[in-house]
């Protein structure tokens, strides 16, 4: 799973788990914002919707146990 840690200065770090990479802000989609889990098409790295949310939601539920 790809996942883009931060964008800065032109430059998108994306991590996979195991190691983090550069590649220039234009291969992003435009929708696409940091701590978005994204996939490689065509040269181009866009949001996979389905997986982003559904980390979103773990996130959330790790936040949330943190408080009761």
């Amino acid at each position: 799973m790809l996942i883009v840690d931060r964008i800065s200065d032109g430059t998108a770090v994306i991590e996979d788990g195991e190691r983090r990479f550069e590649v220039p802000e234009e291969t992003l989609a435009k929708d696409v914002n940091e701590g978005d889990a994204v996939f490689l098409d065509n040269g181009v790295y866009r949001k996979d919707i389905e997986t982003t949310e559904k980390r979103r939601k773990e996130i959330l539920k790790l936040q949330n146990s943190l408080w009761e």
